[in-house]
């Protein structure tokens, strides 16, 4: 579920499916960093490293209502990039900008109720660095997010959420509706991407007595 980064970047490759705006664009064969870049398209960090001793510990937590089924995978996301990559990320050739810097690291979500998931994930889970000899890269989290599908087959639908810094910093929870005849899957399309819709008026009126739910909250955990 994993996708990450330490390259220039424009919209997402899927983010491993869900998470919004993080493709990457290949660096070029000859350059000094094509080695970092095939480790992240194989799954690595490239150059991008951990922080070991990350402090500031928040808590994930997935609340269902009306789930139309069980799902077998449930996988949390935490996305970080590099809030000056202006000033310390790789300088492209062919603009003379500096790419955009980004890493998604997974949060491990595990069921504690019928309808609840949570999960841990830090602030500071990001070590900031020199990578490309113009300064410290700071990172920064974006936002978290998950996807839920009903079995471990890719055709089946992917329902997802993600809610951003500002949301989680206002303590304000996310509640993202889906229609219920979404689960397991759309027979026309393979691995849907259902984003939901946060008012549920939004959907037809023969659809908003048959949707389910997906609340997401985040919290400070203490020290």
């Amino acid at each position: 579920m994993q996708e990450h980064a330490l390259s220039a970047t424009t919209p997402s490759r899927s983010a491993r499916y869900w998470v919004p705006a993080t493709l990457l664009l290949a660096l070029a064969a000859c350059s000094p960093y094509a080695d970092a870049e095939r480790d992240v398209a194989a799954g690595g960090r490239g150059l991008a490293k951990l922080n070991p001793a990350p402090k500031q510990a928040y808590e994930l937590v997935l609340t269902l209502k009306d789930a139309p089924g069980p799902f077998a995978i449930v996988e949390g996301v935490a996305q970080y990039d590099v809030s000056n990559y202006a000033d310390c990320g790789r300088i492209l050739p062919a603009t003379g900008t500096a790419g955009r810097i980004t890493s998604q690291e997974p949060v491990e979500l595990r069921k504690v109720g019928e309808n609840e998931y949570r999960g841990t994930f830090y602030l500071d889970r990001m070590q900031d660095e020199e990578y490309y000899g113009r300064g410290t890269c700071h990172w920064a989290l974006t936002g978290v997010g998950a996807m839920l599908r009903a079995t471990t087959g890719e055709a089946d639908t992917r329902f997802l959420t993600f809610i951003n810094k500002e949301r989680m910093n206002a303590g304000n929870p996310l509640t993202r509706f889906y229609p219920r005849a979404d689960y397991p899957q759309i027979d026309e399309i393979n691995g849907y991407g259902a984003s939901g819709e946060e008012d549920p008026s939004s959907y037809r009126t023969d659809l908003r007595d048959a949707l389910f739910s997906i609340t997401t909250t985040v919290q400070k955990l203490a020290p």
